[in-house]
């Protein structure tokens, strides 16, 4: 009988400064070649259980251990976190805090260097994962001045090339581009034939790891496994629905299409599927008309970075009071930037107008009144200790007392789920828990046009449907909502206009469900149809029908 690779026996955690253990009695078996996928809401503990993996805990997050945790039957809580780096290579969910060298190459050469490979060698390798991971452009540039992307791609690229026989990934795809991401899975996938390791990966975009080939799925909720077996029964099941994971989008469609999902069928491969022709009922949804009041207005707007060409020239933008607007695009071609430029972090030429008036001259406070933004990173929004002054921080500087600032908190928390955290200190939370911290901090000032960069990455299905309808409602109420997104599906299920940016200039600005099915722009952007374009063809029904069907329906489900 083959060892098992990794094996968690009876195994618990309890973190120092927790009054309850975060993981449970575990009991968790990887053979070795095992693709394995780990899912579950967001405080479930599934993190936790990858930083046991890779030493982190014990070794940088202190507390008390229970129970066995073997590498190939030997006692893996015994190695250093040296020792653990040479069976286990981990790409961190928090990419900055994993960045060493001064520029891309040398970062994605540390880990040979500190192995003492020949320099030959060493540069061989580089220069073959850059190459993969599309990064050879960015050689000699420092890690920090990436965009999100870039920067996540940097780190698989720094994990990649050590070849140990167990990769861990923790949310490897939350900033990549929905073609970066199908390149980075199928990058993955040739690792795994041509070198047989163990792939375990932690990720809430279940559709995408799916093209994988999982052989399975483990499924954690309040610190213990919920789930372990193949994905088919997981899918088939309504355990996703339960514990608030988002079920792959065509699975959703077929479900309100009245199709049965049986654990027998090959439900985590679309292609596979025998599907019949599907009637589709009539859609009673109307695409908003753009006739609310024009809010925020910018025109022949030009930026460029000291000693580098223009990013943007002459370019033209209107937001709108009541619309909620996806910004899409492929890694690196500015959307964080124009992000930067609209809420007056940068400085830029052009002219802006507020409400039909032109301003000019504007402070940063001034504009902040009118625009807010919420950075893609909340490490480099945080500076409080502890959430609640995190959040009312923005509110004190304007002069309001604590007995303003006390309820205005309390409300903005309880919608970004955050209320049974409100004493904590920030250094306890998740990363995808600083995020929500992070937006709540701007939502609090109630801007008119409010720019979210990546708001829902690292968020579970509840709080991704929880901070989204609070989002829609405040279009409602009026306001101009930015998303810069990377998620075709929240596209598809919210915005009302998709701007498509590529190379500095607007390459589409178009209702999404019909963006959603012009294949030459999406490939030019490196987007992707959703599996709405391929479960159309199979059952013979229109896309932008079935994707109006599935915004009316599947997004109530």
């Amino acid at each position: 009988m083959v060892e098992p690779l990794i094996q968690f026996k009876k195994f618990s955690f309890q973190y120092q400064s927790q009054a309850e253990p975060t993981l449970k009695d575990i009991n968790l078996t990887i053979q070795q070649g095992e693709k394995v996928a780990i899912i579950g809401p967001s405080g479930s503990g599934k993190s936790t259980l990858g930083q046991c993996l890779n030493g982190l805990v014990p070794h940088v997050y202190e507390g008390h251990i229970q129970g066995e945790l073997l590498f190939k039957g030997q006692d893996l809580l015994a190695s250093s976190i040296v020792q653990r780096s040479l069976l286990i290579s981990s790409i961190l969910q928090d990419t900055d805090g994993q960045f060493i060298g001064q520029t891309v190459a040398e970062d994605v050469a540390f880990a040979l260097e500190n192995d003492a490979v020949e320099t030959a060698l060493i540069r061989e390798k580089v220069a073959y994962w850059l190459e993969n991971l599309g990064l050879t452009s960015l050689a000699h540039q420092r890690p920090q001045d990436l965009s999100g992307g870039q920067k996540q791609a940097v780190g698989l690229a720094g994990v990649l090339i050590d070849e140990s026989p167990l990769l861990l990934f923790d949310e490897p795809l939350a900033n990549l581009d929905p073609q970066a991401a199908h390149e980075s899975l199928q990058l993955l996938g040739r690792l795994h034939e041509e070198t047989g390791s163990t792939l375990v990966i932690i990720e809430h975009r279940l559709e995408e790891v799916l093209e994988l080939g999982l052989d399975r799925i483990v499924l954690v909720e309040n610190g213990q496994i919920a789930f372990d077996g193949p994905p088919n029964q997981l899918l088939a099941s309504s355990e996703l629905a339960r514990v608030g994971i988002r079920e792959p989008l065509y699975l959703t469609a077929l479900r309100e299409l009245g199709w049965e999902l049986r654990a027998g069928l090959p439900l985590d491969k679309l292609e596979s599927l025998d599907l019949p022709p599907l009637p589709l009922p009539e859609s009673t949804r109307r695409l908003k008309a753009e006739t609310g009041e024009v809010l925020a207005q910018w025109k022949g707007l030009t930026f460029a970075y000291s000693d580098r060409p223009a990013i943007f020239e002459g370019l033209d933008l209107q937001l709108r009071k009541g619309e909620l607007v996806a910004l899409v695009g492929k890694n690196g071609t500015g959307k964080s930037t124009l992000a930067q430029l609209l809420s007056g972090y940068l400085p830029a030429q052009g002219q802006y107008f507020w409400q039909g008036q032109e301003v000019a001259d504007q402070s940063l406070a001034e504009r902040a009144r009118q625009v807010g933004y919420v950075l893609q990173n909340p490490n480099q929004m945080i500076s409080q200790a502890m959430i609640f002054d995190e959040v009312a921080r923005g509110l004190r500087l304007r002069g309001l007392s604590e007995e303003e600032v006390a309820p205005k908190v309390a409300a903005v928390l309880e919608t970004c789920g955050l209320t049974p955290f409100r004493n904590w200190p920030l250094s306890a939370l998740s990363y995808g828990q600083k995020k929500r911290v992070t937006i709540a901090a701007i939502l609090v000032l109630e801007p008119q046009v409010l720019i979210l960069d990546e708001p829902t990455a690292g968020q579970d299905q509840a709080h991704y449907r929880e901070m989204m309808d609070f989002l829609q409602k405040l279009a409602d109420l009026g306001h101009a909502i930015v998303l810069i997104t990377h998620d075709m599906q929240l596209m598809l299920e919210y915005a009302d206009r998709a701007l498509v940016l590529d190379q500095g200039r607007i390459l589409a600005d178009q209702n999404p469900r019909e963006l959603l099915s012009r294949p030459d722009v999406l490939a030019q952007a490196h987007l992707r149809e959703t599996s709405l374009f391929y479960l159309a063809q199979k059952i013979g029904a229109d896309a932008i029908v079935l994707s109006e069907f599935y915004q009316e329906r599947g997004r109530k489900a």
